[in-house]
């Protein structure tokens, strides 16, 4: 039976350029890959984690989108600092509105901004708890907005308590 390879716990920092380099060049197979790779060696390393949440939401659009968003969702509770757990679920949130409007299905618009307001919710979350020289939540958080502007989405008037998740 094939087995893998363990990779050397001192190697890691060269590993972890290695998957985010290979995210720049829109690999997030390959990143996630090198990323569960030294997970197994450093279970607990929290930039392997975060680039690992990273490289899943990258392959939101895939068939296996829905999936992961789920295990991306379960990787912010490992994360050490309650402001990043905050701003990755808003990531994940932002991430999986953004891929809603590329798919050709009815309610696309009222699912992405069930979606982004979800994400707003967690940036704003964030913001209350972000460090001093860090506005990343906001910047986030206006993006969703300008997202909502451009493509003129609206909450479901036919149901106010409308669930992204049940998006199919």
């Amino acid at each position: 039976m094939l087995e893998l390879k363990p990779v050397s716990k001192d190697l890691i920092p060269k590993a972890l350029v290695k998957a985010n380099h290979y995210r720049l060049l829109n690999d997030a197979w390959q990143a996630e890959s090198i990323c569960r790779d030294i997970l197994q060696v450093d279970p607990n390393h929290q930039l392997v984690l975060l680039c690992l949440i990273l490289a899943i939401t990258d392959q939101f659009e895939n068939e296996k989108g829905r999936t992961k968003s789920e295990e991306a969702k379960e990787l912010c509770a490992q994360l050490n600092s309650k402001f990043e757990q905050k701003y990755y679920q808003g990531i994940i949130s932002e991430r999986l509105g953004i891929t809603a409007l590329l798919r050709n299905s009815p309610r696309v618009k009222y699912i992405a901004y069930e979606h982004l307001r979800a994400a707003m919710d967690f940036f704003e979350d964030a913001e209350k708890i972000q460090p001093k020289d860090n506005q990343d939540a906001v910047l986030r958080w206006n993006a969703c907005i300008r997202r909502i502007k451009e493509f003129d989405l609206k909450r479901s008037p036919e149901d106010n308590s409308f669930q992204p998740f049940l998006d199919v």
